[in-house]
């Protein structure tokens, strides 16, 4: 795992990298070799930053500063930026806040990771219309993206944690093994042939409000997940589901990517992917079975309650859940 205290490289999905120079009281940033921002630091009693020179720096460069610093310190909730010139820019995107002072704008870390971009690749902003499908009333869902989804640089890991959504072609042979991985299959119960897990996949890819999903680190396929409506779920007669509330399924097929690091890397993007993905979405449910005692205790470590437990049909289950304020208010992504 990687040292935040020696970072000085910052990848961005966008391609490139931010290189700093960070002191005690200076960081100079850039970005492809062009220098991007150069900002005093002062520390205390919090982190105060303010350019070396004059005027109104372009969002781009207030954003990739607070991304750095947030990064480098998970457990920073804000930066007082002080400014001679109103960053209308980053105002009306919510990255910064004005403060009761003059020239003082506040980013808070709980609304940077609430900014789509650039981890999302193509943001939501779907309307809503309300329709009735298989006797349940609901949000008219939109159609399924392809291909990528979300990207971000695990600073704590060194690796890429992206998702991308199933191509049945691609990936039916992993799935295939994965499924039928006696571990997998003592939670899932889904073993199968090619032809099994291909109509599996496929009745899925038809389905609206369920949305497949391959998680990968540095691009190798390593687990699959289901994010789905929880409106139109067999979930919903158990809680009191929101239009936009979505539910989760979670599979980690590859043995060499276990472990809680790659857990709490993997989960919390995959949360954090939602939330972008709808603004509207306000809770992350899952369903582990009962008895899955690490499943839940990795999700309790992400921030996940345990609502209640109830009866499937197939098994008892525990209702985490995973409200967006809770998320984002001590979001420790890095």
């Amino acid at each position: 795992m990687s040292n935040l205290n020696d970072l000085t490289t910052l990848a961005l999905p966008t391609g490139g990298s931010l290189v700093a120079d960070e002191t005690e009281n200076r960081l100079s940033l850039s970005l492809e070799g062009q220098p991007l921002i150069e900002l005093q630091l002062t520390r205390d009693p919090e982190l105060q930053l303010q350019l070396e020179e004059g005027g109104r720096p372009a969002n781009q460069a207030i954003w990739a500063a607070c991304y750095w610093l947030f990064a480098r310190d998970p457990a920073r909730q804000r930066l007082t930026w002080r400014l001679d010139e109103t960053p209308t820019e980053a105002l009306l995107s919510g990255l910064l806040i004005p403060t009761e002072t003059v020239g003082q704008y506040r980013c808070e870390r709980t609304l940077f990771w609430q900014l789509p971009q650039p981890w999302l690749a193509l943001p939501s902003s779907y309307p809503q219309q309300m329709v009735i499908s298989g006797g349940k009333r609901h949000p008219l869902r939109p159609l399924k993206p392809r291909g990528e989804v979300y990207r971000r640089f695990d600073v704590r890991l060194g690796m890429w944690i992206s998702l991308r959504t199933v191509d049945i072609d691609l990936d039916l042979t992993r799935f295939n093994r994965w499924q039928n991985s006696p571990r997998v299959a003592s939670f899932w119960q889904e073993e199968g042939s090619l032809e099994q897990h291909r109509e599996y996949l496929s009745k899925l890819e038809d389905d609206p409000h369920t949305l497949t999903l391959i998680g990968c680190f540095d691009d190798q396929p390593f687990a699959y997940f289901e994010a789905y409506w929880a409106k139109e779920d067999r979930i919903a007669p158990f809680f009191d589901a929101g239009d936009y509330d979505r539910g989760i399924h979670m599979l980690v097929g590859e043995e060499n990517q276990r472990g809680p690091h790659k857990v709490a890397s993997w989960l919390s993007a995959l949360v954090h992917f939602l939330f972008l993905d709808d603004p509207r979405t306000q809770r992350v449910v899952a369903e582990p079975r009962a008895d899955n005692g690490k499943m839940i205790g990795y999700m309790q470590g992400q921030r996940f309650h345990c609502e209640k437990e109830f009866d499937f049909p197939h098994k008892r289950a525990a209702l985490m859940v995973l409200g967006r304020e809770r998320f984002f208010e001590r979001c420790e992504l890095a």
